[in-house]
């Protein structure tokens, strides 16, 4: 589980092929790394299968794993070597929850369209997959690229699947989102809490039994048992 809040951006160096999937390779500038531990890379949450400690001035990394279905789903397989990465621990328990639950999970691809200077801020427009859309709100959450973002507004009159969220300076300089350029494409998770509300709604209410349904049952199946009530 992780925060958004991006804490150092790495660098990939190497990308192996390994069968439908591949191996990553990130320079990082993390102090110290777990064998097995879980670490945001733009978003999509990989486990750190071996990793090399900084030493000598020069900067560590570590190694992960991106599976077929990760390949499919996040744009990983498109980051040029030597590309910048967002970077994120997993959240301690105990520790701040700055930005919202973020499960490292990526449901798709969004395309940025439109960034319009707002002051010292920059107003970025993305279009999501229809499919996704339910699930995003205004001034609910997403995760674009591994950043926690608050949804400004959704923009149903010029873009039917858009929705926009505001960079500040502080994460224009801090993460890989000051750098894009319309038509680039971001990982994009929805928020945790948005999936189960809307799964529920669709699954059908109307279908559940109610408590007085449940009672009976339980009655009845307590008697043919033997007990007298």
């Amino acid at each position: 589980m992780f925060t958004g809040l991006v804490e150092a951006v790495g660098t990939l160096k190497r990308r192996d092929r390994r069968g439908p999937g591949f191996e990553l390779w990130i320079e990082a500038p993390f102090a110290e790394y777990a064998a097995g531990e879980s670490i945001a890379v733009s978003g999509a949450c990989l486990t750190v299968t071996e990793f090399q400690v900084p030493r000598g001035g020069a900067l560590g990394g570590f190694a992960a794993h991106v599976s077929q279905e990760t390949v499919a789903k996040t744009s990983l397989g498109n980051v040029a070597l030597g590309g910048p990465v967002n970077l994120e621990r997993s959240l301690q328990l105990g520790g701040r929850l700055g930005g919202h639950l973020v499960s490292g999970h990526v449901d798709g691809l969004a395309r940025l369209e439109t960034k319009t200077a707002a002051g010292e801020s920059i107003a970025h427009v993305f279009t999501a997959p229809a499919e996704l859309m339910p699930l995003i709100a205004a001034k609910g959450s997403v995760t674009l690229d591994g950043v926690s973002l608050t949804v400004n507004r959704l923009v149903p009159d010029s873009n039917p699947h858009g929705f926009e969220v505001m960079l500040i300076p502080h994460t224009l300089a801090v993460t890989t989102l000051g750098k894009l350029s319309p038509g680039a494409e971001v990982n994009l998770e929805v928020d945790l809490l948005a999936r189960y509300v809307v799964r529920y709604l669709q699954s059908g209410q109307q279908a559940a039994p109610s408590p007085a349904r449940d009672e009976s049952s339980l009655l009845a199946a307590l008697e043919r048992a033997g007990h007298k009530l």
